[in-house]
């Protein structure tokens, strides 16, 4: 079916215990008809540095959801987690060649959309917000590091049941978000697509003047332009619309 009779779709790869990201998606589209989103779930329980916790993002798993999404007729395929930014931006980028050549539709991820972000908006400083435990931390700034981004300053709520991280309320967020944004990076990044930063972007702009770019609208704003859609509200992130 033609893109001119139907919506364009968007199908996401979501993490089984992630319960933020689907409502928010859906809450920043709000009345649109011009896209829909459809997910297919992985197990995905805990976030942490040991092989258990790397075996959830098996390339397999990902491409069996992408195979079911593709059935769909999705116009693209994401990854809906942000675990290339400690296992390595190789990991997704050959995650997302695989989905493509097995599915015939164009794939990105979490990370590989922050980083489209970061090259679009000329952002080389960031100050990082992220409910994972310090030395994933320590990870995702060795991974930016390695792509020439400068992690100014994080914050780290120390939790690794990825369940609980969608029960940090956004009003939490805040006082991080801002003391991040008062070392003057080009931008603050809330890293998980299980956390609740989107309600908090308007806020911390308004308040700083510094973006706010969190990864459940960075994903949806790169899906869409692969979708060929239209841009987000200005309100889930000045950069993104």
């Amino acid at each position: 079916m033609s893109q001119t009779t139907r919506p364009a779709r968007i199908g996401m790869i979501v993490p089984s215990s992630n319960t933020c990201l689907e409502p928010m998606t859906y809450r920043m589209l709000g009345g649109r008809e011009d896209v829909t989103v459809h997910s297919a779930r992985i197990p995905v329980t805990r976030i942490a540095l040991d092989q258990d916790s790397d075996r959830q993002f098996d390339t397999a798993t990902m491409l069996s959801a992408a195979e079911l999404l593709a059935t769909a007729d999705v116009d693209v395929i994401a990854w809906n987690g942000t675990s290339g930014s400690w296992l390595g931006v190789d990991h997704d980028r050959e995650l997302t060649e695989s989905i493509s050549q097995h599915t015939g539709i164009p794939a990105t991820t979490s990370t590989l959309a922050y980083l489209d972000a970061f090259k679009t908006l000329a952002i080389t400083t960031l100050g990082l917000i992220t409910p994972y435990t310090a030395d994933v931390n320590a990870a995702v700034i060795a991974c930016y590091a390695n792509l020439g981004l400068r992690v100014s300053g994080d914050v780290h709520l120390d939790l690794s049941d990825n369940e609980a991280f969608a029960r940090v309320r956004p009003k939490e967020l805040v006082p991080g978000a801002i003391a991040l944004a008062g070392g003057h990076p080009d931008a603050v990044v809330v890293l998980c697509t299980n956390v609740y930063g989107a309600p908090i972007v308007e806020q911390v702009e308004t308040a700083t003047g510094v973006p706010l770019l969190d990864s459940v609208a960075v994903t949806l704003w790169r899906c869409l332009q692969l979708a060929g859609a239209a841009a987000l509200e200005p309100r889930w992130g000045k950069l993104l619309s």
